[in-house]
């Protein structure tokens, strides 16, 4: 009776340790799938309205992703990451700053994709005091003051320079010039009417009710205003960087940033 005890003891042990290696294993593949992972996305601030109304979409359906976004002046971003600033991915408001991250080989040019297209426009406070209602306008001795993003950092100013020079309007304007850190702040200094004027992205003018659109940059007269998308090579969450990424080129996604004026490249 004893032998008979001793053999059955011995399975029951033997069935209690191969339940619980299974177990084990279930529930450390399960803690793996679960593992919640925080992408780190630095992008122009021009982007701010639609990448934040995609990443809530995202989010809804990647329960383990978190997207924390660093929002600035695409040189400002691109001297960050450059410097060994935490980032997962690139989104920026001209080809030169990202070209420089690539060059440097801080993207892959595999990874990369020139995602979208903006357009440069003149704004002014709703009551428009001044009375400008065309780039010529901003010549005139009644317009005092207009805001810029600072050429060497704030692409959005880059352009505005670039047009303003090949306009011959630059030397009669620079003097009133008036400069922000990003195009956003261009777009705050109008709206709370410290400013008669600026140049910014039409998407960042129609995300505000506090500014109208008089006038627009004409294509030929700066660069092309594209919006290139990279995944950082020192990512540390390469598959999440990548599934993300991919999403950005999605029609789902391309809704979003085509509801807030931009176009697809």
């Amino acid at each position: 009776m004893k032998k008979k005890a001793t053999i059955l003891t011995t399975a029951a042990m033997a069935v209690f340790l191969v339940t619980a290696g299974c177990s084990s294993g279930q529930s450390s593949k399960g803690g793996e799938s679960e593992k919640k992972v925080t992408l780190t996305v630095s992008a122009a601030a021009s982007a701010q309205d639609a990448l934040e109304e995609i990443q809530t979409n995202y989010e809804k359906s990647h329960s383990n992703v978190t997207i924390q976004d660093n929002f600035g002046s695409s040189g400002t971003l691109q001297k960050q990451i450059s410097q060994g600033a935490g980032a997962d991915l690139f989104f920026s408001a001209a080809e030169d700053k990202f070209d420089t991250l690539v060059n440097d080989g801080d993207i892959d040019k595999k990874d990369s994709k020139d995602l979208l297209k903006n357009e440069l426009v003149l704004i002014v406070p709703e009551k428009n005091s001044a009375h400008i209602n065309h780039l010529d306008d901003l010549k005139k001795d009644s317009t005092e003051k207009i805001a810029l993003g600072t050429p060497e950092s704030v692409p959005a100013g880059q352009y505005a320079k670039q047009s303003l020079t090949k306009l011959s309007l630059w030397d009669q304007v620079k003097s009133k010039v008036v400069y922000a850190k990003d195009v956003r702040q261009v777009l705050s200094y109008v709206e709370t009417g410290n400013v008669d004027a600026g140049l910014v992205y039409k998407t960042d003018a129609l995300v505000s009710k506090k500014v109208k659109i008089t006038d627009e940059a004409p294509a030929k007269t700066h660069d092309p205003i594209v919006y290139p998308l990279g995944i950082v090579k020192d990512t540390k969450h390469r598959k999440e960087a990548e599934a993300f990424y991919m999403y950005l080129q999605s029609k789902e996604a391309m809704k979003v940033f085509k509801k807030y004026g931009f176009t697809a490249k």
